[in-house]
């Protein structure tokens, strides 16, 4: 098997090189308005946010960001396929504008559009950010009415295109049941709060590269994925920056497609293919070690599972877990400064390091 993954230095307000309903599945994180580190952005986009930026009406600033963004979201939906799924991680803004601290309320804004272009909203997740900060308040300290809580989560919006995706040709229903999470997993992944999961820091790409882009981890990406696509899918990102979901999607033995105007985040994405199919290679091996640590938990306590994986021939819980098939990328072919493509083997029990290329 491979996948293909394509980087396109072009504007996400428009896609016209995607096809209407050609994409499965759609994964991004946009910039955040009334986030300060992406003013430059919005002023350069919107004359209107420019404007009220400079003459510091936040309210003004706000709707204008988000005006900015509403092309994107009409794109999303026209080249999702029926059944496709938008998984958008945003945050809110506290900021204090001319004196007036507020919440910007990023989340309800995106909501609101994607509704509005017919999207079906879904139970969204709280990520709640690890935070060591010694100050857990905002504002006058001890004293009421005068304190504000602090933001310690971001929100993943989950949206659904039409009715519930179908898998109607025979090899459509194989990948769907290859595609299947493991009984544990889906306890814990399909839950609305999510902890643990620590905001990224995109080691294989440079320093100056990462300053540019608001990345969300490897293993939010790469879970998000598993859970709302099948393999081979077509995953989009109209926010690529260090390319965090094109790395998941190859992971996870998916394609991808993205967008991203700085270029010299496009050439980074591509750039990095080798290290990140040689660095991902765990994720396959950590699922499946999890899984035996479970299957161990099991036996020592004399729960019986009922059912046994067909490939790996491990118990398992349920019978939709037994055609489960995990696949490791061997290597990236052809990386260019387009994109890349990604070879893979199913993945054994263990997963060795591989071979020097």
């Amino acid at each position: 098997m491979t996948t293909t993954h394509r980087v396109h230095r072009r504007d996400s307000r428009s896609m016209g090189f995607l096809a209407e309903g050609s994409v499965h599945l759609v994964l991004t994180s946009p910039p955040y308005p009334m986030i300060g580190m992406w003013d430059e952005t919005f002023a350069a986009l919107s004359p209107a946010a420019a404007g009220a930026l400079a003459r510091s009406d936040g309210r003004a600033a706000f709707a204008a960001m988000h005006r900015a963004l509403e092309p994107v979201w009409r794109e999303v939906c026209r080249v999702l396929a029926p059944g496709g799924i938008a998984c958008i991680n945003i945050g809110d803004a506290a900021r204090t504008v001319s004196g007036e601290f507020m919440l910007y309320p990023n989340h309800a804004l995106i909501l609101a559009c994607l509704m509005e272009l017919g999207m079906t909203p879904l139970p969204a997740i709280l990520w709640r950010k690890p935070t060591n900060a010694p100050n857990k308040f905002m504002g006058s300290g001890m004293y009421p009415a005068g304190a504000y809580v602090t933001l310690e989560h971001e929100y993943i919006l989950v949206l659904r295109k039409g009715a519930r995706r179908e898998f109607l040709t025979p090899a459509e229903k194989k990948r769907r049941r290859e595609s299947a999470i493991f009984w544990e997993e889906r306890n814990d992944w399909y839950s609305d709060v999510w902890t643990g999961l620590k905001g990224a820091r995109q080691g294989l790409l440079g320093k100056s590269a990462r300053s540019r882009s608001g990345a969300f981890p490897l293993e939010l990406a790469y879970r998000l994925i598993n859970m709302f696509s099948v393999k081979q899918d077509v995953v989009l990102d109209p926010f690529l920056g260090t390319g965090t979901t094109a790395r998941a999607a190859a992971a996870a033995g998916r394609n991808s497609i993205g967008c991203e105007i700085d270029p010299g985040l496009c050439g980074a994405v591509a750039a990095e293919a080798h290290g990140w199919v040689r660095a991902d290679r765990r994720l396959a091996g950590e699922r499946i070690d999890r899984h035996l640590r479970f299957v161990h938990q099991c036996q020592a306590t004399g729960r019986k599972l009922a059912h046994t994986n067909r490939f790996y021939g491990f118990p398992v819980v349920t019978r939709q877990e037994v055609e489960l098939m995990l696949d490791v990328p061997e290597r990236a072919l052809a990386a260019a400064a387009d994109g890349f493509e990604v070879a893979y083997a199913p993945a054994p029990a263990g997963i060795p390091e591989p071979a020097d290329h």
